[in-house]
């Protein structure tokens, strides 16, 4: 009888075993945004990551929500050098906003759950795995290059709430993705976002204890709009040339986070009833178009502008 050759082990589908997003991450419940789908509107595909979850919206080719716990009493300060995007392997190409939207222009790969987020864990390699997994072209989305003040206060929101606000146990839970407008212009096949949104969810540091955490929530819009005349002819010129919409600088707003549930269609769980945030008594509920604002809306110069 003839030995038969050894049959190699079957190796598992890439990244197959990432837990992703901890709806439990704080001790009280923080569930993945969800968005109804009975207008029609496409199912958002789950992606789950190292401590955090893409929610992927396939017709616009760009996340429509993001979600991470950050664990700022072990947050690791890794490197990104060495690093390429990646297209992820568990959803086809064409249903992700690959290199060629950010090729040979000056349109920025922007990272939706910030790269130093997700880097936390009780090993290094678990940190490393995690900074890697912020590099799949599904967790990004076209941004302008040019940084300023607005980008910065955007940049380190989540530092400056670990640092201020969520010091009971240093955790945070940050919603985010970009507002994925039907009037957004085009340019190589995808719909650029002129607009995104954040929701920071933590514990109360005062009335929270061991055994009765209580929930408090933030909410952010950063735009990115040109303030330029006649802009929608500006964007089809720009789209005729192959040459990317012009953006603007970024001007980031404290807003209600009810203002973002309307804006992006997404049911935001417990955190639209938890929001610190109480806008000035002036103005309607109206919700701006990009480009414009609100009464409801606080534009931030710097973080003593927030409402905590």
């Amino acid at each position: 009888m003839s030995e038969q050759p050894a049959t190699a082990p079957r190796s598992e589908p890439p990244l197959s075993d990432r837990a992703g997003y901890d709806p439990g991450f704080l001790g009280v419940a923080v569930p993945l945004p969800t968005r109804p789908t009975g207008d029609g509107t496409p199912e958002l595909v789950v992606l789950p990551y190292t401590h955090f979850t893409v929610l992927l919206d396939t017709s616009r080719r760009l996340a429509a929500a993001t979600a991470v716990g950050v664990d700022g009493a072990s947050l690791m300060d890794l490197p990104r050098e060495g690093i390429d995007w990646e297209l992820d392997p568990r959803v086809s190409a064409d249903v992700q906003t690959g290199e060629a939207v950010y090729a040979n222009n000056d349109l920025d790969r922007g990272h939706l759950v910030r790269r130093r987020d997700p880097t936390w864990g009780p090993t290094v390699e678990e940190a490393e795995q995690a900074n890697e997994d912020t590099f799949h072209y599904t967790n990004a989305a076209p941004q302008a290059a040019a940084f300023n003040q607005g980008e910065n206060l955007w940049a380190g929101l989540e530092d400056y709430l670990l640092d201020n606000a969520a010091t009971y146990d240093r955790r945070l839970v940050v919603l985010t993705g970009p507002v994925l407008s039907p009037s957004d212009p085009s340019y190589r096949g995808t719909q650029i976002p002129l607009r995104f949104w954040k929701a920071a969810a933590f514990l109360d540091p005062v009335a929270s204890t061991a055994a009765a955490p209580v929930l408090a929530a933030t909410g952010y819009v950063l735009d990115q709009t040109a303030q330029l005349p006649d802009l929608p002819a500006r964007y089809a010129a720009a789209a005729a040339v192959d040459q990317p919409p012009p953006l603007g600088p970024y001007r980031t707003y404290q807003v209600p986070i009810a203002d973002i549930a309307a804006l992006t269609g997404l049911d935001l769980g417990p955190l639209p009833a938890v929001d610190r945030y109480t806008p000035p008594p002036a103005g309607g509920r109206r919700l701006p178009s990009a480009g414009s604002t609100s009464p409801r809306w606080t534009r931030l110069e710097s973080y003593a502008d927030l409402t905590l």
